[in-house]
């Protein structure tokens, strides 16, 4: 089944709402990286909140998230758009725990509490706005909360999950993303309340199967779905564009790779694609850094 994103409303415009299935980007991303378990849960829990913050934005907008909080994964880093598209990767992805005393994989320990949850959105102009949150819990989905509380002031609950098999495959991955829009009642937004305590826990809800529909009608009841989006794994890189930073080195330093190496080789961190260069195509670039 292909992953997908759904835009809703519910309480007659009062509540904004996003669901997602993100079961094959994840997996796509685990066997890109080779993360273990925890790591996986990590990556995959940034992975999900970050496309659904992208479908907030709107044409050719983008956003990078970096969570540095200090734990033996090092910064977690995630870029995706307006279109469902993601690329990220963790610093260290051979990180794995014990379960922690919920029986669930350690996110928190894995990801670190000291440190930030830092959101670059890329909206097409001069400057870059840029938001930045310490971390709560580490468990991102708390992060996340508190990042739309605090930096951007819309209150909003976030619940992300990745279950991830004993052979460390992915599982089920999905989230989801609540939000009270200015002018909601009282009423609203306790009932929104009472629906987001009493139901299980984001993971329990992907394991149990539930498409993002199924999952916001739990949340919320009776909603209104805006929008359907295919999401996926995706990368901007090409040689093309390695190429180009190749030659942003300059000259001098292409001539050392072709006289010491006569070859180059270079690898996308978002992707673990790599690219190589032969003795011919570095001198192509050499004479292009002359003219």
């Amino acid at each position: 089944m292909s992953d997908y994103l759904i835009k809703a409303l519910a309480y007659d415009g009062q509540v904004r709402a996003y669901g997602i299935r993100s079961t094959e980007t994840v997996k796509e991303a685990q066997r890109r990286h080779d993360t273990w378990a925890t790591a996986s849960a990590a990556l995959g829990r940034a992975i999900t909140a970050s496309v659904l913050m992208g479908a907030m934005l709107k044409g050719d907008d983008k956003i990078t998230v970096k969570i540095e909080g200090g734990g033996p994964i090092g910064a977690i880093l995630v870029d995706a758009n307006a279109n469902g598209e993601v690329r990220g990767y963790v610093m260290n992805p051979h990180v794995d725990f014990e379960l922690n005393e919920k029986g669930k994989l350690d996110v928190a320990r894995a990801v670190g509490v000291n440190g930030f949850l830092t959101v670059v959105k890329d909206l097409g102009m001069r400057e870059h706005f840029t938001g930045q949150v310490p971390l709560v819990s580490g468990e991102l989905g708390e992060d996340f909360t508190y990042y739309f509380a605090s930096s951007e002031q819309v209150p909003s609950a976030v619940g992300v999950g990745v279950l991830v098999n004993p052979d460390l495959s992915i599982l089920a991955a999905g989230g989801f993303v609540i939000q009270l829009m200015p002018g909601t009642t009282d009423e609203t937004i306790d009932a929104v309340e009472k629906r987001i305590q009493a139901i299980p826990p984001i993971s329990k809800l992907i394991q149990d199967g539930l498409s993002p529909e199924e999952i916001l009608g739990q949340l919320l009841g009776e909603i209104k779905i805006l929008e359907k989006m295919p999401v996926s794994f995706k990368c901007q890189c090409s040689k093309e564009r390695i190429a180009g930073a190749l030659i942003s080195l300059g000259a001098q330093e292409l001539k050392e790779m072709i006289e010491e190496d006569g070859k180059a080789e270079a690898q996308c961190h978002f992707c673990n694609e790599k690219y190589h260069f032969t003795k011919e195509e570095l001198e192509d670039l050499y004479e292009q850094t002359l003219e």
